[in-house]
């Protein structure tokens, strides 16, 4: 006889100090049962295309080798000096032959030495529980084994070197939670 699994949902909704929509905001839950659960994406791509990095922000899980390809016709220098990660990829066109490993949790800030408009920003999850609200400030994460999980959310807008905002929540063996997140200090 098989048992049936268990799993619940997670509605996150999440708004600015003004109690506006707030997309693009990074959601994730942590657990010891989360880490033991986490594995490295198969691949993943920070780009340059418009003298931008594509996507702005990007969330891989810890031990995910991202790969840095300039789609631009200029040379970029990218770098971060974020303590999770502390890396350069000096003058380049094409995509660089190795890929970059990103091991510990944390947010590491990149930067173009060429072109000081570039920001981007890598979200290292020691989770395989996480997503990004869409243009209404929501995201759904579903198949959820029941349990207490740390509620982390984080958004590109807050101060640089500013923590995710870090709530406990009890996801239940069947049905839907769910939760609105207040982040105040938020930039546009």
């Amino acid at each position: 006889m098989a048992w049936p699994v268990l799993a619940g949902t997670l509605v996150v909704e999440v708004r600015d100090g003004a109690a506006r929509p707030l997309p693009e905001a990074v959601v994730f839950l942590e657990s010891a049962q989360a880490r033991r659960q986490v594995r490295p994406l198969d691949k993943a791509e920070m780009g340059q295309a418009g003298k931008q990095f594509v996507p702005q922000v990007l969330v891989v899980t810890t031990g995910t080798a991202v790969d840095f390809p300039n789609r631009d016709t200029v040379r970029h220098h990218v770098y971060s000096f974020s303590p999770v990660k502390k890396f350069e990829l000096k003058l380049y066109i094409g995509t660089p032959s190795q890929p970059v490993l990103f091991d510990q949790p944390g947010i590491a800030v990149l930067g173009c030495n060429i072109h000081d408009q570039m920001v981007g920003w890598i979200v290292i999850v020691d989770t395989p529980y996480y997503g990004r609200t869409a243009e209404q400030g929501q995201v759904l994460l579903d198949k959820l084994p029941p349990g207490n999980y740390r509620l982390r959310t984080w958004h590109p807008g807050l101060p640089v070197g500013a923590a995710a905002l870090d709530q406990a929540v009890t996801v239940p063996a069947e049905g839907q939670l769910s939760v609105t997140v207040r982040l105040t200090g938020v930039r546009p």
